[in-house]
């Protein structure tokens, strides 16, 4: 995929999702934060089930601390590995009272240290919470940009830095929603919906699987 094919992929999906966005509920950066963390493993539905019996009663870190380690694996108790992501809420909130003023930093570095805290988890707060043009890879973005041909790459890590070389300035701060968007509803892991795909045109799969209809899309 070239530079000409790229700008035109974001440019259909921009057309089709002007505003996209996370799935996950949320109103704060803490609020995000243990969204996210919750989300390792499990769907955003079953997260967001999960955070509206949490955050009415707990969505600050000292709230959560008071509720304690029961009261907060009482309440996330239908997420998966739900015992080890409390453990390290309750230490990531003992963390932002102590070092940040209760707050979530918004350095790379400080959030990476805290507890079930990664890089993508880190790129997540920093783009959705914090405007910042950052792409965080899960298994749907990087599917979607080796097969696509958008940013091919062997790990996440491969495929986050070719993605913010290769995607154009204008698209990069909303490339993560959309590409996560397409991945999880349009090019799925298993029988990918190619024939209602916008991009599907400008897709390196699906040329080489049609090659005579690539042929005939082509300008």
């Amino acid at each position: 995929m070239n530079n000409d094919t790229r700008r035109q992929f974001f440019e259909r999906l921009r057309a089709a999702n002007p505003a996209p966005t996370t799935e996950l509920h949320f109103s704060t950066p803490f609020e995000l934060l243990v969204a996210v963390v919750l989300s390792a493993q499990a769907t955003d539905k079953g997260v967001n089930k999960a955070t509206a019996r949490l955050f009415p009663v707990a969505n600050t870190p000292q709230a959560i601390l008071d509720l304690g380690l029961g009261g907060l694996k009482e309440a996330i108790r239908t997420i998966g590995l739900y015992n080890a992501k409390a453990e390290n809420i309750i230490k990531t909130c003992r963390l932002l009272i102590e070092r940040h003023g209760g707050e979530v930093p918004r350095e790379r570095a400080a959030l990476e240290a805290l507890p079930g805290v990664g890089r993508k988890t880190a790129n997540v707060i920093l783009n959705t919470a914090f405007g910042e043009p950052t792409i965080a890879v899960d298994t749907h973005i990087f599917r979607v940009s080796n097969r696509t041909g958008l940013a091919p790459g062997k790990n996440v890590l491969e495929v986050e830095k070719r993605l913010l070389k290769v995607v154009p300035r204008e698209f990069r701060q909303d490339a993560h929603h959309w590409l996560i968007l397409h991945g999880r509803y349009v090019c799925t892991a298993r029988s990918p919906k190619c024939p209602s795909c916008t991009v599907a045109d400008l897709c390196d799969s699906w040329r080489r699987a049609s090659p005579h209809r690539a042929r005939s899309a082509t300008p």
